[in-house]
């Protein structure tokens, strides 16, 4: 099996009918694809809606952190692309090894460094985060946390309480290219220039962000043998902007990130779904 295409089951050249069958059946139900979504930017007319789980929420994971560049920006406390680069401190917690000593508004995006997002909502408190989720109107606005531990703060869209769908998503981001957030245009402006960018085939640039967490167990906590992840954006070719919303569910344990996963499969998937649209 192909680890960083986990939705694919790859068979041998020797595969028995059976176990191809098996291998067809198989594959999707260790990463359903659960919706994907594109939308033409302006107009809001769906180009493809695949999935039953479109209009179901689910924590945002590191994709929220388009909407906390936002608040970061509108509130003074992002700067541009590369200010303010804040060091890393021990009391933030483990670091991974790509997040490097000091990170800055765009390798934050580009590497979803959970700190440097807790230190962005430290500095806006609790009231004023608030305020920005509900004006944002950013899916079911619940920022309490996790259950009795009083860490909304910090960790509500980290597979906990805040939840979002992925036609939430798509109509969140037309909004945002559409410059209708109750934000200031130079936010929203400085927020498109730091997402992450990839080139794609026919002249497209795709602008997306991932987002990768655990479903809810049988008590409600997550269950970190199965992950969801998200990928959601835009892509541009010229004046024209699809946007678009991929959520993505594992049925089985999966050692790598379901949202790069999640990514890497959309972005196989784009030039097939916008050719001829």
């Amino acid at each position: 099996m192909n680890r960083k295409e986990t939705s694919r089951c790859v068979p041998p050249l020797r595969l028995t009918a059976f176990a191809a069958l098996f291998c067809i059946l198989a594959g999707p139900v260790l990463a359903a694809r659960v919706c994907t979504l594109l939308v033409e930017a302006g107009s809001g007319a769906a180009l493809a809606r695949q999935g039953a789980q479109c209009e179901t929420r689910n924590s945002p994971a590191s994709s929220f952190k388009i909407a906390l560049a936002l608040m970061g920006f509108d509130a003074g406390i992002l700067r541009d692309a590369h200010e303010p680069a804040w060091p890393y401190k021990p009391e933030y917690g483990p670091a991974m090894s790509n997040w490097g000593s000091v990170v800055d508004p765009t390798g934050w995006l580009r590497d979803s460094v959970v700190w440097y997002s807790r230190e962005i909502t430290r500095r806006l408190g609790a009231a004023r985060f608030q305020s920005f989720i509900d004006g944002l109107d950013y899916g079911n606005r619940d920022l309490s946390g996790d259950p009795g531990e009083n860490n909304g703060l910090t960790n509500a869209w980290l597979s906990s309480s805040l939840k979002i769908s992925p036609l939430e998503q798509t109509a969140f981001l037309r909004r945002l290219l559409g410059r209708q957030l109750p934000v200031s245009k130079a936010a929203m402006e400085q927020t498109e220039a730091i997402m992450p960018q990839f080139p794609l085939a026919g002249g497209w640039t795709v602008y997306g962000k991932t987002g990768t967490g655990f479903q809810p167990g049988p008590d409600g906590k997550p269950d970190r043998d199965r992950q969801f992840g998200w990928f959601v954006g835009w892509a541009q070719k010229g004046a024209r902007r699809v946007v678009f919303a991929r959520l993505s569910k594992d049925g089985a344990k999966n050692e790598e990130y379901a949202g790069p996963r999640t990514r890497d499969s959309l972005l196989a998937d784009l030039p097939g779904l916008l050719a001829g649209r």
